[in-house]
């Protein structure tokens, strides 16, 4: 007797319908097959048991009425699986569409998905570049122009492959659809693939004349000048992406660059998130009557008071004057500026007299 939730094992619901039954099976089944890497005979067993009964509508509206009473004709247990075990023979001639099912078997066949239409769009090769800036330019911005070697479209013949001047003609491989059907062979049974046109690559037509710079493949290695535009506030390390200014593909999109930041350091300031920091030297007798300094800053100068009785590490906020926010326009962290109270070495007498006096007042 039954002691299973069957439309648990499958994921679905109790009204799910016929065609959600056989994708859920049909998705498991190849998730858990002994044969796959991975897979659980077990797991396949209760999942091909389950399916044996709700693909059954007989079976079916007797499970649903007398549930765990509900007797299945055929073994509950070895072989492979319940009522009549699963038989890749059962699905010898029989062919399907599973549509959106085609990724969850994409690893398990070569040369793409035997499932769907097969019409996912080829990407060209994303590739990278570092760039080194310095830390003025990080934080304000700056523009460059890069040479680069890449694989571009054809500019002669605009990536159709075709010389100048010629027509295209209906690819014959295919018969202008771009795409050829398959029958492969799987331990399901025979599936229906889909894929693009390896000979005129999705287009469906091939040049008559092929273009004498890129020999008919639409596309050529070239050495392409880039101009980049480095955004103020950009962080050391961070990664830029330049959409669809990679490797194109002939008969697909371009792909991406991407380009890596790398920002020198600066002797005089630090980057501490939107916050920019500096170490500025004063005198003791500034510290102790307190005075105004003005610091030269990446971006002009900057006033300063240095407050009565300022203390050796205290640090001193200007606002507005540090990182600029990359996402935030107008907006910017701030200026912080570290004290540091230089002792002096040597006193002369007087020096020493006030200091006394000083020590005598309980300072």
């Amino acid at each position: 007797m039954a002691t299973k939730d069957y439309y648990n094992l499958l994921g679905v619901d109790k009204n799910a319908s016929k065609d959600e039954i056989k994708k859920a099976f049909y998705k498991l089944a190849a998730k858990y097959h002994p044969d796959k890497k991975g897979g659980d005979e077990a797991k396949f067993k209760e999942v091909n048991e389950a399916y044996q009964v709700l693909s059954d509508e007989k079976k079916r509206k007797e499970y649903d009425t007398y549930g765990q009473t509900f007797n299945g004709q055929g073994p509950q247990s070895g072989g492979m699986g319940g009522f009549g075990g699963f038989d890749a023979s059962d699905f010898a001639n029989m062919q399907f569409d599973f549509g959106d099912l085609g990724d969850i078997f994409g690893d398990m066949f070569s040369g793409g998905s035997p499932f769907g239409s097969g019409s996912r769009v080829k990407r060209g090769r994303d590739i990278s570049l570092e760039l080194d800036v310095t830390f003025h330019e990080s934080i304000f911005g700056t523009e460059r122009n890069v040479l680069i070697s890449k694989v571009s479209v054809c500019k002669t013949c605009s990536g159709s492959g075709a010389k100048s001047g010629t027509k295209m003609k209906t690819c014959t491989i295919c018969n202008g659809q771009g795409k050829v059907h398959e029958v492969k062979k799987t331990f399901m049974g025979n599936f229906q693939s889909v894929r693009t046109c390896d000979v005129c690559r999705g287009v469906g037509k091939i040049p008559e004349e092929k273009c004498h710079d890129c020999r008919g493949n639409g596309v050529v290695n070239t050495r392409e000048e880039v101009h980049i535009k480095v955004p103020a506030g950009i962080s050391n390390g961070e990664m830029m992406r330049m959409s669809q200014m990679g490797e194109a593909i002939a008969g697909g999109a371009t792909g991406d660059l991407y380009v890596k930041i790398n920002v020198q350091s600066h002797k005089m300031w630090k980057r501490e998130g939107h916050d920019l920091i500096t170490t500025h030297e004063i005198k003791l007798t500034d510290a102790l009557l307190g005075v105004k300094h003005t610091i030269e800053g990446l971006d002009g100068t900057l006033d300063v008071d240095i407050p009565v009785g300022a203390t050796h590490g205290e640090i001193l906020r200007v606002r507005g004057r540090g990182v600029p926010h990359i996402h935030e326009k107008g907006k910017r962290g701030d200026v912080l500026i570290k004290l540091s109270i230089a002792m002096p070495k040597k006193l002369s007498k007087k020096a020493m007299s006030f200091i006394e006096g000083l020590k005598e007042e309980g300072l």
